[in-house]
């Protein structure tokens, strides 16, 4: 559980006061996270924003995610947090410098929304849950001038580079069409498509000569081909503590034992360097130590011990402290004739091989990698083929864990508009 620290006391936002129009418009497409900053950053400037949702109210995913507690951003120092981009480090850094963490909790504290760093150093709303943030950033909209029409679905452009809008009133379907000065696009990447984000946008942008990587589940479980044993007396249960090594990383936590596979914080780690080497190879293992605060001499010692009329789960109980899941863990992977050798059952449950056999479907994933490809976009994510055109969020090919990354990628862009 998070030890909460660091508490203020609430405030009420101040009024919105619209800013005076500088006559141009923004049409921003996608009402979640990203296409919500999006709208406030241009109004704000001025613009005449009007923003299309496909779903019928905003930020699904984004209600989802703070179910069990809506972590926004994390609170470690700056260089380590942009070291968790990746890849991407480099065109997300200059934005993520100007709207970083520190900026994040001064935007919630503006909302009238408090936070508080959590034992992990997550940052979390007082109040845990996405809905009151939500209503708060909604309301600051309204206050902007931003309208917001849902159950707009985009279907692309047409002759003209207008934006093209299927909406439906009943049995009745209509399609509008809408122009802008600035467009954004901010519609998501390739998971949970009940919540809005079904990657569709990828063939309209590729048939009109824009460069897009397929999406890859990130932050997601694996398939491990357990025995049906297992599955019985271990489905839903905890591995902890435990580390996680796949090549050179290697991630302390825990993680859970699914009907399917594996699951959970430290997998979702991982997660990336196990999927590109399953990606390339067509399998991948991930190493567990199952007793991660002792050293191979001290399970060596303690295993060599006389278990006398102790199974050998009771040995391994009373030797080490191992729970019921860890030793059904080493009995599912681990021969016999290893079980029999004190020797070579310590190096095993200090290097526990766990084979996955593929990565859960991308429509489970916390998350996507691919998207739009980044020599499509300039420094301030417009598209260089269609300008005035934005892409922000999951759309762009970027990913990075869990723990308030996401959602601080998704709102740092247009830090220049």
């Amino acid at each position: 559980m998070s030890i909460k620290t660091n508490l203020t006391t609430p405030t009420t936002p101040a009024p919105v006061i619209p800013p005076a129009p500088n006559g141009k418009t923004a049409m921003i497409i996608g009402a979640g996270p990203a296409g919500l900053m999006a709208a406030e950053r241009l109004a704000g400037s001025g613009y005449a924003v009007t923003l299309y949702e496909g779903m019928a109210s905003a930020g699904r995913k984004f209600l989802m995610a703070g179910k069990s507690g809506l972590n926004i951003t994390h609170n470690e120092d700056l260089e380590t947090f942009l070291s968790r981009y990746g890849a991407a480090r480099d065109r997300l850094e200059p934005h993520l410098r100007k709207f970083g963490p520190a900026e994040i909790r001064d935007w919630c504290t503006g909302l009238g929304i408090e936070t508080f760093v959590g034992s992990s150093g997550r940052v979390f709303p007082t109040v845990m849950k996405a809905s009151p943030l939500l209503r708060a950033w909604l309301r600051r909209l309204d206050g902007l001038g931003c309208k917001i029409h849902y159950r707009h679905y985009w279907t692309g452009w047409d002759e003209n580079g207008d934006a093209i809008f299927k909406t439906k009133d009943g049995d009745t379907t209509t399609t509008i069409t809408a122009k802008a000065d600035v467009t954004v696009l901010a519609l998501g990447g390739g998971s949970w498509k009940r919540l809005g984000s079904d990657g569709k946008w990828m063939e309209i942008l590729t048939n009109t000569g824009i460069k897009c990587n397929p999406f890859k589940p990130s932050n997601c479980g694996f398939d491990v081909n357990w025995t049906d044993h297992l599955i019985e007396k271990c489905a839903g249960s905890p591995v902890k503590p435990v580390t996680l090594t796949t090549g050179s990383q290697t991630v302390r936590g825990e993680f859970v034992i699914s009907k399917t596979g594996i699951e959970g914080s430290a997998v979702y780690a991982i997660s990336a360097n196990l999927r590109d080497q399953w990606l390339e190879t067509g399998t991948a293992t991930v190493m567990l130590d199952l007793a991660p605060d002792r050293d191979l001499t001290d399970v060596t010692a303690r295993l060599a011990k006389p278990r006398g009329k102790n199974s050998m789960g009771n040995h391994l109980r009373k030797a080490l402290g191992l729970d019921p899941t860890k030793i059904a863990l080493i009995f599912e992977v681990t021969p016999r004739n290893i079980l029999n050798d004190p020797a070579k059952l310590a190096m095993t449950i200090k290097d526990l091989p766990l084979k996955i056999t593929k990565p859960r479907p991308l429509d489970e994933a916390i998350s996507t990698a691919g998207g739009v490809a980044w020599e499509e976009l300039d420094d301030t994510f417009q598209l260089k083929k269609r300008p005035g055109t934005y892409c922000l969020g999951e759309m762009l090919d970027w990913e990075a864990p869990t723990g308030g990354y996401l959602l601080s990628g998704c709102i740092a862009g247009l830090s220049d508009k």
